[in-house]
C-alpha cells in the first residue's frame, strides 16, 4: 500500500534568511496525521542564504543526517568536528548522551539545498559520534546506492537504528527496484525532479508510506534525485 503524501501538503517556515519545508511535525508546524513514519521523525527541506545559518543548538539521542543537494554546508560541533558538506556527502551526527552543533551556508553569495533528517536511535545514552562519506554520482546513477545503514555495509554510515537509506539518481530509461523483507516499512521521498515509484507519478518533495509491498520500482525520472527508507513495521509515538 503506497500512500503519498504530496509536497504542497508539507508545512512550511519562511524566515528571510531561511525557508524550510516540513515532511513531518516540527517546530511550529504541527499535524496530528503527520508525526513521523516508524523510526523516521524528520525531513526538512532547507534552503539557506549566502553566509546564513543555524547557531549552536543542542541534541540528545537522535541519529541526524544531512544531504546536501546544492550549495556547502558548514558544520561545526562540540566533538571538535569541523567540516564542509557539499552534493554528494552525506553527514551523520549521532547525538547520543549530547552534543552541541551549528550549521552555516559556507558561501558569502550562494543559497544552499540541503534535506537534514532525523532517525529515532534503539539505544540512548550512547557516546556521541560523527561521520560523513561522499557518494558519486556514478554510484547512484540508475541505482540505489546504501548510504546509511545498521552495520556500516558497502561503505554507508552507520546508524544506531534498524534502518537503511538509499539514494539513487534517476533519468530517463533508467529504473531500479528495492526488494523489502517481508512485513518491513518504507519511505520514499522525491529530493528533486520528478520520477514514478510503481507506476504512481511522484514530484519533487513528495513523499509515499510504504506499507504491505515487496518490492519498489522507481523508473522514468526526469532529472530526479530519491532518498529511501527501509523501516522497520511499527507506527512511531507522537513527538512531546
Amino acid at each position: 500500500m503506497l500512500t503519498l503524501r504530496k509536497a504542497s501538503d508539507r508545512g512550511i517556515a519562511r524566515h528571510g534568511w531561511l525557508t524550510s519545508f516540513h515532511t513531518f511535525s516540527f517546530a511550529n508546524y504541527r499535524n496530528i496525521n503527520e508525526q513521523g513514519f516508524s523510526d523516521l521523525l524528520v525531513i526538512n527541506d532547507d534552503r539557506v542564504a549566502a553566509a546564513k545559518g543555524f547557531g549552536q543548538h543542542p541534541h540528545r539521542d537522535m541519529e541526524i543526517f544531512s544531504y546536501v543537494l546544492e550549495g556547502a554546508l558548514e558544520h561545526k560541533d562540540t566533538l571538535g568536528t569541523g567540516s564542509v558538506i557539499r552534493p554528494g556527502d552525506v553527514q551523520l551526527m549521532s547525538a547520543g548522551s549530547g552534543v552541541a552543533h551549528s550549521e552555516f551556508n559556507h558561501s558569502a553569495d550562494e543559497l544552499v539545498h540541503f534535506l537534514q533528517i532525523w532517525i529515532v536511535p534503539n539505544v540512548s545514552g550512547a557516546t556521541p559520534r560523527y561521520q560523513q562519506e561522499h557518494f558519486s554520482a556514478e554510484q547512484k546513477r540508475g541505482r540505489l546506492q546504501l548510504i546509511i545503514s545498521p552495520d556500516g555495509a558497502n561503505g554507508s554510515l552507520q546508524v544506531r537504528q534498524d534502518a537503511r537509506v538509499y539514494a539513487g539518481l534517476f533519468n530517463g530509461q533508467e529504473s531500479a527496484t528495492l526488494t523489502l523483507a517481508p512485513d518491513r516499512y518504507a519511505y520514499v521521498h522525491v529530493a528533486r525532479g520528478s520520477v514514478e515509484l510503481n507506476g504512481v507519478p511522484l514530484q519533487e518533495g513528495d513523499g509515499v508510506r510504504v506499507r504491505q509491498e515487496q518490492a519498489l520500482t522507481l523508473s522514468n525520472g526526469q532529472d530526479a534525485e530519491v532518498l529511501v527508507f527501509d523501516l522497520r513495521p511499527q507506527e512511531l509515538p507522537q513527538m512531546p
